[in-house]
């Protein structure tokens, strides 16, 4: 099965001159995400994860399947205002202004193994915001892992410290 047959473009969302990438067809196929969740778990092998850190909002639903499966906690990180306990917030720059993301203090203990999931890997800066969030906490990034990695964007230039994985790449 070709996992790229259940990502369908969507042009000019959310912005004109943008090809979004929708992950909702294969959300609605059982077998692909059946599919998706075990390449992402053969990639992984027997690397230690104590925690699955899942970035708002698409990028939780893999997570929370890995977190299950890897018998790891989850941990969500999401926009300011979101989480309810004390948080540390960490902000980076979108191409017009920037944004923050937050993540619970007390989520990761001083040295768990950590593996960071979202859908797509773009350019970079959201997935590099969530890693210092990580850092921050304690934890050792083990693996960053995505759905989909666009690769014109270079992303992965922004995770050089990080090893990276991508299902699929456009």
């Amino acid at each position: 099965m070709e996992l790229k047959e259940f990502v369908r473009d969507i042009p000019d969302f959310p912005k004109k001159g943008v090809i979004y990438k929708d992950i909702t067809p294969l959300l609605l196929a059982p077998k692909a995400v059946n599919q998706a969740l075990e390449q992402f778990l053969e990639n992984i092998g027997q690397q230690p994860i104590d925690k699955v850190v899942g970035i708002e909002s698409r990028g939780f639903f893999f997570a929370t399947l890995l977190a299950q499966r890897l018998d790891a906690g989850f941990i969500p990180v999401r926009k300011p205002g979101k989480l309810p306990a004390s948080t540390h917030a960490q902000e980076y720059e979108l191409e017009y202004g920037s944004d923050t993301l937050e993540i619970h203090k007390d989520a990761i203990q001083p040295g768990d193994k950590v593996l960071l999931h979202d859908d797509v890997l773009a350019t970079g800066g959201t997935a590099a915001a969530t890693c210092k969030l990580i850092e921050k906490c304690g934890g050792e990034i083990v693996l960053c892992n995505f759905l989909i990695e666009l690769d014109f964007l270079r992303g992965q230039e922004q995770l050089k410290a990080c090893t990276v994985h991508s299902l699929m790449h456009y």
